[in-house]
């Protein structure tokens, strides 16, 4: 996300414009080409990735522009040829992008994203699209494993410390998408519209003489409904006097510390003894999917999760590549292209990627090359929507409209996934990648 009127153009790597400089010299620049953002694989042992950032995509390439003070420092700095300087000063994608609905499901080789435009207005985009779509698409697949874990529990995205100021924006609107309830992030509920959650931590507790005190001075500004910290001496201690000082209807209790699941089993006989048998517990405390697969049987209400969420749990990018797979000649005819070197070979061609389905549950990923658009039945699904068309985006995909547009759709595609998809054990994509 940049802020209001900041351009976009200088997120993006040296080399996206020397190949525009050198390409413009001979008119190959121009030639319409198409690009796709895909994963050869997914990180090891997932079973599925969620497509995420596509909303912020689409805002940051409406503010990819050149202006003077980006085209005086490439010029300052010799980037490219004056001629370049020219043709960037003008620059506005105006080609056609088609992709996977923000909130759908990926698997290896899944063509997320497809643009098609000239060389140069496509490949100068590589570096801003796959800077965000790998680490929305992390932070969302991550989510996406917890919140099966959870089971139908509330999740809230807490990790703002435990990552860069603006990543963690990203980080709270991906993890909404794939089923948290809520974020800690104030900036990510005003930018996206996703509910926010908070109320004091052990600073507050400290500030204190007194545990009880703090206590207090917390229900009398947020009522008895509020969540107490009670770890910050002796959870037992602490709960007894959350209870004394909020009475029965205290509305919950947090553990951030210690061996979660018999604390909170003690916890919950306290507070029933207590006759506080309403008050909900939460739990936070370095938590990732297997932690929370972990506490299932414990009485856990609800989950609070940082530093595994905005770091993707083990997997920090998604590991997308951005890749040129067609373009024509001189004569205008359509060519496929793709690389073959070991391990990094491209499928070419132009693609439709459509969901085989039986009964209603997913069976595999069907990628059709060179071949026209599959008619959607109730045995496939196309996964291909059209996201920018002739240089502007679709509304529909921006803002917290947008959001919320992808929330719902991923609820719907996860719920077409086979049993075995939700495992957190380690092994291979729930769907096979075929290409036809």
């Amino acid at each position: 996300m940049t802020s209001a009127g900041a351009s976009s153009a200088l997120l993006t790597d040296r080399y996206e414009l020397t190949m525009i400089d050198a390409a413009l010299r001979d008119g190959r620049a121009l030639r319409p080409s198409v690009f796709e953002l895909f994963a050869r694989r997914l990180p090891s042992g997932r079973r599925f990735g969620v497509v995420a950032g596509t909303g912020r995509f689409l805002e940051l390439l409406e503010g990819f522009r050149f202006a003077d003070s980006e085209l005086s420092w490439l010029r300052d700095a010799g980037v490219v040829h004056p001629e370049t300087i020219d043709w960037l000063a003008s620059y506005r994608f105006s080609g056609r992008i088609r992709g996977y609905r923000e909130g759908e499901l990926y698997f290896p080789g899944s063509p997320i994203l497809v643009l098609d435009g000239t060389f140069a207005e496509t490949v100068v985009l590589e570096t801003l699209a796959l800077s965000v779509y790998n680490y929305d698409s992390a932070v969302a697949s991550a989510a996406a494993r917890m919140v099966a874990a959870a089971e139908g529990r509330p999740l809230a995205e807490m990790g703002s410390r435990r990552t860069g100021e603006r990543s963690a924006v990203a980080a709270a609107r991906a993890a909404y998408l794939a089923g948290f309830g809520a974020t800690s992030n104030l900036e990510a509920g005003r930018t996206w519209g996703i509910p926010t959650m908070g109320t004091a931590a052990h600073a507050f507790t400290l500030l204190y003489d007194s545990e009880e005190e703090a206590f207090r001075a917390q229900v009398e500004a947020l009522g008895p409904g509020t969540t107490l910290l009670v770890d910050t001496y002796d959870i037992p201690s602490g709960i007894e006097t959350a209870v004394r000082v909020a009475g029965p209807g205290l509305g919950a209790i947090r553990i951030d510390s210690g061996d979660l699941a018999p604390a909170v089993r003690a916890a919950r006989a306290q507070l029933d003894a207590l006759g506080a048998t309403g008050t909900r517990i939460t739990v936070t405390n370095d938590l990732d999917e297997n932690a929370i697969a972990a506490l299932r049987g414990a009485p856990v209400d609800s989950f609070g999760v940082g530093t595994s969420l905005v770091t993707g749990s083990g997997a920090p990018a998604a590991g997308m590549v951005y890749k040129l797979v067609a373009h024509t000649d001189d004569h205008g005819t359509w060519h496929p292209v793709g690389k073959t070197s070991e391990n990094k070979v491209t499928v070419g061609g132009r693609k439709q990627p459509v969901r085989l389905l039986r009964d209603g549950t997913a069976t595999e990923e069907a990628i059709y090359v060179q071949d026209a658009p599959i008619p959607e039945s109730a045995e496939a699904r196309p996964l291909l929507v059209d996201l920018v068309s002739d240089g502007i985006p679709s509304r529909a995909a921006l803002g917290a409209e947008g959001v919320a547009a992808a929330r719902e759709h991923h609820a719907r595609a996860i719920r077409e996934l086979p049993l075995e998809a939700f495992s957190l054990a380690r092994g291979e994509p729930a769907l096979p990648t075929t290409y036809r």
